[in-house]
């Protein structure tokens, strides 16, 4: 038993050097570190770039809306062939009482053709035109809140692709030095066999603890080939050498009540549907502008060329006011006022479902990460005593008051408790993402990644106020 102790001590040295490349010390210049992960995710993931085009789409509703303050113009042309035959009396003025009216015929082929313009503005419309504004600029917030709800998600599940890597590198790593625990361990037993210090039965026990441990590794390999793929899909890079991520709880409440505070005032869950209300309010005014008079002012002006055979051209001009009352439509628009009142009463119920969803996601996410504190402690204790309880059995074995399967069994207890401390430091860490996440605070300015914030309202500035222009701000 001595060359076996001796060989268990140099694999739990590697065991821990395993678990601390895990989660403890790893050389950040040849690493990858969670924040240039999640950095490389805030700019290359295809999701945010999704929503930031939806955004920018969003941005245009403003210009549509602010069109109804402008004139409208439009130019017209016309160009034509007309066939005239005119039957022409003639009087003669000296012989008007008395001569016979004579006869003649004019006939020919002309082109009539001109141009015009014509100028509409709109003076009243029942306040549609502002309404229709507003509404544009709540949906502008509305997609800037969606744009930071999918922000968030996807780095919050950046974190948790990142150390779902590393713990799995971890648990395939502490595998690996058990598969060669297990087979030293069967190679002494059978040596030990031929010596006559064990039974066959002590050979197969360790035979079938290797094969036990062999499907353990295949499950770790296949564990930690998924969770490599699930990296490289949502932070866009094939992962390196992946280096320790510290908690976040320095930017996060220090109470309970406080972060539930923060994350019904901050969780873009809410202040979605905020701005879901105030899209109802003015589709609501909008509605109801259709019940307003109108007032329309029109100029136009027209040049017509050769409208008959000895017509040469004419000229007009015209300008119009247009006062409009609606008296009765059909009850449409009735009917459309009252369907945007529902629909703001719904707005206002998803708003409560949204404020008791944060409260519910900051309670779960609190409660969690208080868990996980606690189960690192209790893990390291548990190492502690797994390592301790081997090292106790493989010394009663040496006496011969233990059997195989004991040293087995403590040494399979023992790479559980190395596993379990490993699952626990990264569950620490990703749930204190978590209740970052959940207070709406989980944002490249909070975390201070080395990335410049994507900022909505540079490209709203650059449209909203466009006349004319087909070409984006980004030059397509």
């Amino acid at each position: 038993m001595p060359e076996t102790k001796c060989w268990l001590d140099r694999v739990g040295m590697a065991v821990a050097a395993a678990i601390a490349g895990a989660a403890l010390c790893c050389d950040p210049v040849l690493a990858d570190t969670l924040e240039s992960a999640l950095a490389h995710a805030y700019v290359n993931n295809p999701q945010i770039n999704a929503q930031r085009a939806l955004v920018r789409a969003t941005d245009e509703g403003v210009p549509t809306a602010l069109a109804g303050y402008r004139p409208r113009v439009a130019a017209t042309a016309n160009v034509g062939v007309q066939s005239l035959s005119t039957t022409v009396r003639e009087i003669s003025s000296t012989t008007l009482a008395n001569a016979p009216a004579s006869y003649f015929t004019q006939s020919g082929v002309n082109t009539p053709h001109g141009v015009g313009a014509t100028v509409t503005q709109n003076l009243l419309n029942g306040f549609q035109t502002a309404n229709r504004t507003r509404l544009a600029e709540s949906q502008v917030y509305a997609a800037r809140e969606t744009l930071r709800t999918i922000e968030q998600t996807v780095l919050l599940n950046a974190v948790t692709a990142y150390m779902n890597l590393l713990r799995d590198a971890g648990i395939l790593e502490l595998q690996r030095s058990n598969l060669d625990v297990l087979g030293e361990q069967l190679r002494q037993s059978k040596q030990r066999l031929e010596a006559g210090n064990v039974t066959a039965t002590d050979v197969s026990q360790s035979d079938a603890r290797l094969n036990v441990g062999r499907t353990q590794l295949f499950a770790a390999e296949a564990n930690y080939a998924s969770s490599k793929a699930a990296y490289r899909q949502v932070i866009g890079l094939d992962p390196g050498r992946l280096a320790p991520a510290s908690p976040v709880d320095r930017f996060v409440p220090r109470t309970m009540p406080a972060a539930m505070a923060a994350g019904i005032a901050q969780n873009p869950i809410v202040t979605v549907a905020q701005h879901n209300v105030d899209i109802a309010v003015h589709q609501v005014k909008v509605a109801e502008g259709a019940l307003y008079p109108t007032l329309l002012l029109q100029g136009s002006v027209q040049k017509n060329y050769e409208l008959a055979l000895n017509s040469l051209q004419s000229f007009t001009a015209s300008g119009v006011a247009q006062y409009s009352v609606p008296i009765y439509q059909g009850g449409s628009e009735y009917a459309a006022v009252r369907q945007a009142k529902e629909t703001q009463g719904q707005k206002q119920l998803e708003l409560s479902v949204a404020r008791d969803q944060a409260r519910l996601t900051v309670a779960q996410a609190w409660a969690q990460l208080e868990a996980s504190k606690s189960s690192i402690e209790s893990t390291k204790a548990q190492v502690k005593s797994a390592e301790a309880a081997l090292n106790g059995v493989r010394e009663e074995a040496r006496l011969g008051q233990r059997t195989t399967l004991d040293v087995l069994n403590a040494q399979q207890e023992l790479v559980g408790a190395r596993i379990a401390m490993v699952v626990a430091q990264r569950d620490r860490l990703v749930n204190s993402y978590t209740l970052l996440s959940a207070i709406g605070r989980l944002t490249p300015q909070v975390l201070g990644l080395s990335v410049p914030a994507y900022d909505p309202q540079v490209h709203y500035h650059q449209v909203r106020d466009s006349w004319v222009g087909l070409r984006t701000p980004d030059g397509r």
